[in-house]
């Protein structure tokens, strides 16, 4: 059993749909907690929905990098899943799992990535930059923003007139779609 840890600062629709999709398939994947760096936010409810546990770190914790290590390591955690995560991982931890760190980004990289382009700030972007098509990268974390390989992306059509909130809708469908089960085959062909 391939032991991950998620990390997430918002909502958590995509920490809760990994957990769903590993339950439902009976992956030899397990969640084995998540960390956050935020206090009242939507992951607390899905991780208390799910019997996982919750662990939190201040900004400056995950800046400094080994506490949240530690942790880690106590638990035997292998993989890293950013999961709506708004923090750069810093070098301590994207050494400690090199190509071990998973991020999904609401773009098609390399365009609109980068330091501040995250959730509507991308989609945003995009539409004024006039482009007929956007979707999700999924890809291994390195030291810089959005640079790491790419392993997965999906694409959707903009149409004529899209609102940005129209267009985060279709980017977290293909999110929902998409991250749990390319986390779980990427795994399990590294094994």
């Amino acid at each position: 059993m391939s032991k991950i840890a998620i990390f997430a600062s918002g909502a958590g629709s995509n920490a809760d749909r990994i957990l769903h999709f590993l339950k439902e398939t009976q992956s030899n994947i397990e969640v084995d907690c998540v960390l956050t760096n935020k206090k009242g936010v939507g992951i607390y409810e899905v991780t208390q929905n799910h019997g996982v546990p919750l662990f939190h770190f201040s900004n400056a914790d995950f800046k400094e990098g080994l506490l949240v290590l530690q942790l880690l390591h106590k638990r035997k955690v292998e993989w890293i899943v950013l999961a709506g995560f708004l923090r750069k991982v810093e070098p301590i931890l994207v050494d400690g799992y090199s190509d071990r760190i998973f991020n999904l980004h609401p773009s098609l990289l390399p365009k609109y990535g980068g330091k501040g382009m995250y959730g509507k700030n991308v989609h945003k972007a995009v539409l004024e930059a006039g482009e007929i098509e956007s979707g999700i990268s999924i890809h291994l974390v390195n030291s810089e923003f959005d640079k790491g390989e790419i392993i997965f992306q999906a694409k959707c059509t903009i149409e004529k007139g899209q609102t940005v909130e129209e267009l985060a809708e279709k980017i977290q469908k293909l999110e929902h779609q998409y991250f749990p089960k390319t986390i779980d085959q990427f795994i399990n062909e590294v094994k």
